[in-house]
């Protein structure tokens, strides 16, 4: 049986790693070559870096800093923000990520995604997917970090990024990111049941128990947390020893 995977999240904005609530009221949480370096220790299963402003300001993502965190850590290495072009992952990949995650520019150009699956393979494609759940109940795409509403329904855009060789999903929750409330169960079930890829959770987690709920009811593959790391909310080597007494499979 495939392990759960606890992954923490690195949203860099001007060389810090930052927080905010809704993608809002960005706040500093520390220097990322320093958390970067602990998560590993402390037995993290891989580590996401996404430069969250990267689209919006039409720029590439800091390959330098990428490559400083990467020489201080020892797990798989997932990279995001302002990615669109072949070029851009290979300068990515050369400097230590081992997958790269898109968003805006995949959504805008889907065969982006299979241009990259081709040159290299679909495991190394994370399609990360900003998702907020409207008055009408269904789950929506946005683009830019959170800021562009879409009219498409985020389980409709996931299986035509799937088809078109997005090898796992990062799926953020808008309405539960930063809350701590408590993982988004019911899209994150919908795509983990309907897709034949893994499915990343993220936005909410602020206990052991929501862990071990989307995992268990959602069926998620991994899970994303951010400020309950840095901030020292919850240790991961405690969180996994939780999970594992609880019936989770984790690696510890």
């Amino acid at each position: 049986m495939l392990t759960k995977r606890i992954i923490p999240c690195l949203d860099i904005k001007d060389g810090r790693t930052v927080k905010g609530i809704n993608f809002e009221n960005i706040r500093d949480a520390g220097d990322p070559v320093e958390l970067g370096a602990l998560y590993a220790q402390q037995g993290a299963d891989e580590l996401v870096f996404l430069d969250i402003t990267a689209t919006v300001e039409k720029r590439k993502t800091l390959s330098e800093l990428v490559n400083r965190i990467s020489h201080h850590i020892n797990i798989p290495f997932t990279v995001g923000g302002g990615i669109s072009s072949i070029e851009d992952v290979s300068m990515l990949l050369q400097n230590g990520a081992d997958k790269i995650s898109v968003n805006t520019a995949a959504f805008k150009t889907p065969k982006l995604l299979t241009g990259l699956a081709k040159e290299f393979g679909s495991q190394c494609i994370v399609l990360a997917i900003d998702t907020k759940q409207e008055e009408d109940g269904e789950w929506y795409v946005y683009l830019n970090g959170g800021r562009i509403k879409t009219a498409t329904r985020c389980i409709d855009w996931a299986r035509q990024a799937v088809n078109a060789g997005a090898g796992e999903i990062l799926l953020t929750s808008m309405n539960h990111d930063g809350t701590k409330q408590g993982f988004a169960l019911d899209i994150t079930g919908t795509l983990a049941r309907e897709l034949p890829v893994p499915v990343i959770a993220s936005g909410g987690g602020g206990t052991k128990q929501h862990f071990a709920d989307v995992f268990k009811t959602a069926g998620a593959d991994a899970a994303l947390a951010a400020s309950i790391f840095h901030f020292k909310e919850i240790a991961i080597p405690n969180l996994k020893k939780w999970l594992h007494n609880n019936g989770v499979e984790v690696r510890i």
